[in-house]
């Protein structure tokens, strides 16, 4: 079922401040880059308790945004701290508040805690909290209603730009993916006998399954880009070392063919002519046999 998302530009241009909404949903969103911050802090969504992310530079290249999660009280307060700290560089903010302003503070340190927890869950983003806050004890009612909450907040923060939850990494079983969604395809590996390794096509993206072995060392030919996602994999431990070889530990997702079977081989590759279903088909001629049947 789909949602419905309303976008106001506040100041009427593309790359302004925006007010975005859910329908039927008691939060909204505000985000800014910075610049405009200082334009738009008399609007009274500051003066209200929230939760709020602030999105810099990563000093890791491995990464492509640095993170930090926060509450407040008093949103205006905190960014005002924030804002006159040399050491929270950032350049974008987005918050979030409720609509009825009933967000009490142990609610706001619940969804600070939880987006914490799944930041570094999705091992996509720099963090730069210190650490985990844990959960506040909240009655079972209000668990439900900020999970909720959350979940509208995971819809909208990829929308305004900040990818920090989207996940490099699947955690429910593929068995049980191919269980509840009919729309991922069959199995490919990887088209040499030296690794042995395995993907699935999904929604979400291609996912090389745990347990599929990769090339320890990475070719010279290999660009900048995939030696990044190499150093990240292995930094996050989604990839480690095992004897002469790399093993994905957990079922890893990527956004292309290529992308993943640079990953197993340590060179460029094209992707579409290296992965192999059990009969030698490449997934480029699947590709085109699904393509042609749906004409």
């Amino acid at each position: 079922m789909g949602k419905k998302l309303t976008v106001y530009m506040i100041d009427g241009t593309a790359y302004g401040p925006r007010l975005s909404e859910i329908g039927n949903w008691v939060g909204k969103a505000v985000y800014s880059p910075r610049a405009s911050i200082n334009k738009i802090m008399s609007r009274s969504e500051f003066d209200n308790p929230g939760i709020y992310c602030l999105k810099g530079d990563p000093t890791d290249d491995a990464f492509d945004e640095k993170i930090y999660i926060g509450e407040a009280e008093n949103i205006k307060t905190r960014l005002k701290q924030h804002l006159s700290d040399q050491n929270k560089d950032f350049k974008e903010l987005i918050f979030f508040v409720s609509k009825d302003e009933l967000l009490t503070k142990t609610q706001i340190r619940y969804l600070e805690s939880r987006l914490v927890q799944l930041a570094i869950e999705a091992k996509t983003a720099q963090i730069d909290n210190g650490n985990s806050p844990s959960l506040p004890t909240l009655h079972e009612a209000d668990i439900s209603d900020m999970e909720y909450f959350l979940e509208q907040i995971k819809l909208i923060l990829p929308v305004m730009g900040f990818k920090f939850l989207i996940s490099s990494t699947v955690k429910q079983t593929i068995e049980n993916q191919f269980q509840n969604n009919k729309s991922i395809h069959e199995t490919y590996f990887i088209k040499t006998k030296t690794f042995k390794a395995s993907m699935k096509e999904t929604d979400q993206g291609y996912i090389v399954i745990n347990g599929s072995e990769a090339k320890k060392g990475l070719s010279k030919s290999c660009t900048e880009t995939y030696r990044n996602m190499r150093r990240k994999l292995v930094e996050t431990k989604i990839m480690i070392e095992h004897n002469d070889k790399l093993i994905f530990a957990e079922d890893t997702v990527f956004n292309s063919p290529s992308a993943a079977s640079n990953m197993i081989l340590g060179r460029n590759s094209n992707g579409f002519t290296e992965w192999v279903n059990k009969k030698g088909q490449t997934f480029k001629e699947i590709q085109e046999i699904t393509n042609a049947n749906t004409k």
